[in-house]
Formats: C-alpha cells, structure tokens, sequence
C-alpha cells in the first residue's frame, strides 16, 4: 500500500495540489498583436524553453504542497536475525563500589591510586557492549532501590552514555539486591521471546532475601527463561560465595546457593583485581553468542527539506525560462 512507502504529516495541503496545473493554462495575453506572420519562421526552441519553464513552474508549487505536507518514509520495524543475546545489565551503585578494588588481604579505600570498583565494572561493562553491537541491552542501576536508567535498546551509543551515567555522584550505604534481581527480569516482561535472555548482575556483595522475594525472584526468572550471570567483585575482606553459611551469616553466599536453587542457567564468577573481572566479562562474552531474532526499528524520514530544495530550483529554472523568451506574436485579424 502507498500508505506503507510514503506520509504526510500536514496532509490538508494536498488540497492545494491543483494550484500546480495554473502554470501549464494556455494564455494569450502576453502575446503581441501584428498583421501578418506567415513570413516568421517557427521559433522551435523558444517554444522548448516556454515549455520547460512552465513546467518547471508547476513543478516548483507541486514540490512545495509536497514539502508543506510533510511527506516522508513512515517508522518501519523489519525482522532480523543476528547472533548475541538480550541482556538486562543490573549494576551495583552502593557506596561500597567506590572503594578500591586492591589485592586480597589488605583494607579497600576510597579514593586510592587503586581503580574503585565501580569504575572497574563500567568500564569492562562498556567494551563488552562494545564488542557485541548485536545484542540488545537494558541497564539498570540500584542500592537501596533499582532504578532503570534505559530499557531494551541496540543504539550502542544510548548503552555507553547509561553505562557512564553510572559513575555520577556517591552510592548509598543500603543494598537491596532482590528487588534489583526482580526488576531485571521484569525487564523482559511482555517481550516476545526471541533467543537467549540474560541478566548480568554485577555487584560486591549481597543482602538477605525475604522467602516472598525469593519466590517471585524464581517465578520471573522461570517464566521469561532467564540465564543469570553474577560478575561478584570480591571485597578484600569478603569469605566468598563458597564459604560455610550454616546461619545466613554470608549474605553473598546465601544469594549464591538460592540462585542455583531457582532453576534457571546460572553462573558466577568471583573477581578479586581488574584482570579477573576482565576474565569474568570475557567468560559471559564467550558463552552467550547464539542465534537471535529481533525487530528492527526505523525510524521515519522526513522529505521536506528535498522537496523544498526542488521547488527552489524548479522555481530558478522557470525564471530562468522566462526572462530568456519575448512575447509571441499572432496575427491580428482584420474586421
């Protein structure tokens, strides 16, 4: 349908279409009256250059309508297929990421020589979006509450811009990681499913899950067929995701076993300097790089500029016509 190839955003002007035919009226008044012209040779090329400029004259008002109604390409969506994955980013923002993240045994600080944490995560989170310009990226950030700075999106200049926004001001002392896990899988919440979906949890610690959370954690995660990935940045001082947690006294560990209780694919990767959470990046890069369908989304283009450039020149080239023709003459008839 032509609706599908072309738009106007202003279509009442269309009705001024039929101004275009004024130019191409026959008239008589410009014409010279003389007595006789039998003996004049048939000017044919001022008859081609009176043509074109009237033509060019109904094309300069046609193209100008066309401008004033805003004709352009509507928005499109067209079916792709590429390799990668739909992956929900869920950053850790507390306070305790702005810390340094130094070899294990000795104190972390803010504002050591040493890299923070944070600055760590986003940058590997940036060259991992970078290395993967298919996927599609959703990124949240959150401490005591998740807060979605950009849903699902290929535009990887969007994702870089979310990623760096990250590093703006200090985190919060409080850490919700349950209400962060939901709000990544909520992500994918009334999404066609179209390949692998990942949520790539990127934090260094953990908090205690209520069992209500941590059934409706498992219930989204099974419903939209998630895979999680947990990039867990190792405080210096942290016992890790396999230490002994009898009592629920290791929150990191706690979260560890109940995420392999949900289910779903699940992973994590302790990373305790810069290169091992490099490597942890990298592992999560190597593993999810399967088939993925996905709906491209073009957004309209607009025309008018074109067409006002052509009614311009359309406009030019009928002066042009006319200032290079004289008055015709006709015979005057004698009464």
């Amino acid at each position: 349908m032509l609706s599908d190839v072309v738009e106007f955003s202003t279509p009442l002007w269309l009705l001024a279409i039929p101004l275009a035919l004024l130019p191409l009226w026959p008239r008589r008044r410009h014409a010279l009256d003389y007595a006789c012209t039998d003996w004049l040779p048939r000017d044919r090329v001022g008859d081609t250059v009176l043509r074109a400029g009237r033509l060019a004259a109904a094309l300069a008002i046609l193209a100008a309508v066309l401008g004033l109604a805003g004709i352009g390409q509507p928005a499109t969506e067209l079916p792709r297929t590429g390799r990668g994955a739909e992956i929900a980013i869920v950053l850790d923002r507390s306070r305790s990421m702005d810390e340094a993240l130094v070899p294990k045994g000795r104190q972390p600080v803010i504002d050591s020589s040493h890299e923070s944490k944070g600055h760590v995560a986003r940058r590997l989170l940036a060259e991992f979006a970078a290395r993967r310009p298919q996927d599609r990226y959703a990124f949240l950030l959150f401490s005591s509450t998740p807060m979605a700075v950009v849903p699902f999106t290929q535009h990887g200049e969007v994702v870089q811009a979310a990623i760096q926004a990250g590093g703006i001001g200090r985190g919060l002392s409080e850490t919700d990681i349950g209400r962060a896990l939901l709000a990544g899988a909520e992500q994918f919440e009334r999404r066609a499913y179209s390949g692998s979906r990942i949520v790539l949890l990127v934090s260094d610690g953990a908090a205690q899950i209520d069992p209500d959370m941590r059934e409706r954690i498992a219930r989204a995660l099974k419903k939209h067929r998630i895979a999680v990935y947990w990039v867990f940045i190792r405080s210096a001082l942290s016992l890790g995701l396999e230490a002994d947690d009898y009592e629920g006294n290791v929150p990191e560990a706690a979260l560890h076993r109940f995420l392999q209780s949900t289910g779903v694919p699940y992973q994590a990767f302790e990373a305790e300097d810069p290169e091992a959470v490099k490597q942890a990046v990298a592992e999560v890069d190597r593993q999810q790089n399967l088939p993925l369908d996905y709906t491209e989304r073009i957004p309209r283009r607009d025309f008018s500029a074109w067409f006002f450039a052509l009614a311009l020149l359309a406009g030019a080239l009928a002066l042009a016509c006319r200032l290079l023709t004289r008055p015709s003459w006709k015979e005057e008839l004698q009464s």
